[in-house]
């Protein structure tokens, strides 16, 4: 008798299962390799050791977990009252997601920021995380991970001494986890508009009381939250606003003042819980001269666009490695759809624009040590100051994009959330997008810091001095086409610097076009650097299709004898 599971069609789809990656990290050779242009031999070798443990974490019961509790039934709940009718405003959650959060905080990747210096090897474990989307855990990261800068940076002792230990803990089940509550319902990106207040708490010295809405706050279950309210008799503006950590709980265990409304049913990162929370009096503690509070909230911010720039890498990478298995294994017209050159194509934009964001994230990543470790130099300090927002939205943009390719290699398979994570990290990385600001409001900040500060300079002074270091004959050859479009973009830049109608209609282009030629130079450099430390390297390819699909004026891929070279090689 024929099992009806016996089908060659069927067949090819197991192997295609039984092919996939055992380990995430082993399974991606660029990051070492990024990782060790970047930070050197030694620094690269001394992350192996954990960054391998954790890859075959990410490829095994961390991508299980994720597509367990992504699913609608799984999902959070608010538990608002306890069997005996105690307000515990708790959420719970599937018992996978815990079994999730164990892995990834016993990975290290919070507890690395007690010592300076480590953002390249949290932000790496990061980046493999988020090969299974924000699996409910991405997000939690990013927001202890700026609460623990903020009491690092701004913190007073006594603060640091309470609060720090326990959100640096690697043992998930005694660890706490932070979040951040900006968002109003009335202001949203608009943060001047914010209305929640602080009052004086008269009982307890140096404390506050928090009173009012707060609209979207992700990470709801966390255990201490950074939030932004207008001081006592503080004007409107983000100038009367300070920031404050309020745990969740009192010292002698009671909610502390806070009611959450509901949680959000949301289009992507289904997995951790969003809602809507009411303050009435809960205790809070300033971080920082209240009169900085602005700024304490956008340092706090950075460090979450700089997490987002990693999980949407990583939303990549995910995509990437399925369509990459799948068109390997899936048969069409007489063979694999892999040998066709529109699949190829696909296959090469993906891989492209993956190591592209890899390069530039990780680049940011060095510079975050830089400035932690006191190493950064001015030029160090503006190139961040602009590459933080500035990444953040040109990687989150090409993730989407490369995941909807991977939902093209997969046809009609590509649509079915069973099948392949690759619809979930879509879901996922549409949030991405939105989440620390969005494209529009991320390029408008950029647009108003390359006008005070002169950061565009900065970023093509960068570009020019890294390709002019460049030595090898077939690297050197794309310099004319880098110079052509330093030249162009620099003029389009200088007009949105002095015509303000002009630069709000149209800096958002030139911003993405900007990062695009940063990312190009970096995969140029790192071509060469690679090449010279005797690994395979096919970044030259990657530089040259990067070059020519965004900066080249009227390239044409048809009139490009060179184009399925580059395609093969990439």
């Amino acid at each position: 008798m024929v099992s009806v599971n016996s089908h060659p069609g069927r067949e090819t789809l197991e192997r295609w299962r039984a092919d996939r990656p055992a380990n995430a990290y082993t399974a991606n050779p660029n990051l070492e390799r990024t990782l060790t242009v970047l930070a050197g031999d030694s620094a690269a070798a001394a992350m192996k050791e954990r960054l391998e443990a954790f890859g075959a974490e990410v490829a095994g019961p961390l991508a299980d977990a994720a597509a367990v509790v992504d699913l609608p039934e799984n999902g959070p709940r608010l538990r608002r009252w306890s069997e005996i009718g105690e307000n515990v405003e708790a959420v719970d959650f599937h018992p996978d997601y815990a079994a999730a959060g164990r892995k990834v905080w016993n990975a290290g990747v919070i507890s690395l920021q007690a010592e300076a210096g480590r953002a390249m090897e949290q932000g790496a474990l990061i980046y493999l995380l988020c090969h299974n989307g924000e699996a409910g855990h991405a997000c939690p990261v990013a927001c202890t991970a700026g609460l623990v800068r903020a009491l690092q940076q701004h913190g007073s002792d006594a603060l640091r001494e309470r609060f720090l230990p326990p959100l640096l803990d690697p043992d998930w089940d005694a660890a706490d986890l932070g979040a951040q509550f900006l968002t109003e319902i009335q202001g949203g990106s608009d943060v001047g508009a914010n209305i929640v207040r602080a009052e004086l708490d008269p009982d307890t010295e140096g404390a506050y009381r928090i009173y009012g809405e707060k609209w979207f706050c992700s990470v709801a279950n966390a255990d201490q939250f950074l939030i932004t309210a207008r001081l006592p008799g503080a004007g409107g503006g983000t100038g009367g606003l300070g920031t404050f950590l309020v745990p969740r709980r009192t010292d002698d265990g009671s909610v502390n003042g806070f009611s959450i409304r509901r949680l959000k049913t949301k289009l992507g990162t289904r997995a951790m819980a969003s809602g809507e929370i009411d303050f009435d009096g809960a205790l809070a503690w300033p971080v920082g001269d209240l009169r900085d509070g602005f700024s304490v909230a956008i340092g706090v911010l950075n460090t979450s666009r700089w997490v987002n720039a990693l999980g949407s890498t990583g939303v990549m990478r995910g995509a990437l490695t399925a369509a990459l298995g799948f068109a390997r294994h899936r048969e069409a017209f007489g063979g694999s759809i892999s040998r066709f050159p529109l699949v190829r194509a696909t296959l090469a934009r993906m891989k492209t624009e993956e190591a592209a964001a890899l390069s530039s994230t990780l680049y940011l990543s060095r510079l975050i040590d830089r400035l932690d470790t006191g190493r950064a130099s001015e030029h160090e300090r503006s190139l961040y100051r602009l590459l933080v927002n500035a990444n953040k939205f040109v990687t989150s943009e090409a993730a989407t994009v490369v995941t909807r390719g991977a939902l093209e290699v997969f046809g009609g398979n590509g649509a079915i959330e069973d099948f392949s994570p690759v619809p979930r990290l879509l879901r996922d990385n549409f949030v991405f997008e939105a989440w620390e600001g969005t494209h529009n409001v991320l390029s408008m900040q950029v647009l108003r810091d390359c006008g005070r500060f002169g950061l565009f300079a900065n970023l093509m002074d960068e570009v020019r001095t890294s390709v002019e270091t460049l030595e090898t004959e077939a690297l050197r050859a794309e310099l004319p086409a880098v110079e052509e479009a330093t030249a162009l973009l620099s003029d389009r830049v200088a007009r949105s610097l002095t015509d303000g109608r002009y630069g709000a209609a149209h800096f958002r282009a030139q911003m993405h076009d900007f990062m695009r030629l940063f990312q190009t130079a970096r995969l140029l450099v790192e071509a060469e650097a690679e090449a010279k430390l005797g690994f395979d390297t096919n970044k030259a390819a990657m530089a040259g299709l990067l070059l020519r699909t965004y900066l080249v004026p009227g390239y044409r891929p048809d009139d490009d004898d060179g184009y399925g070279a580059r395609v093969d090689a990439a």
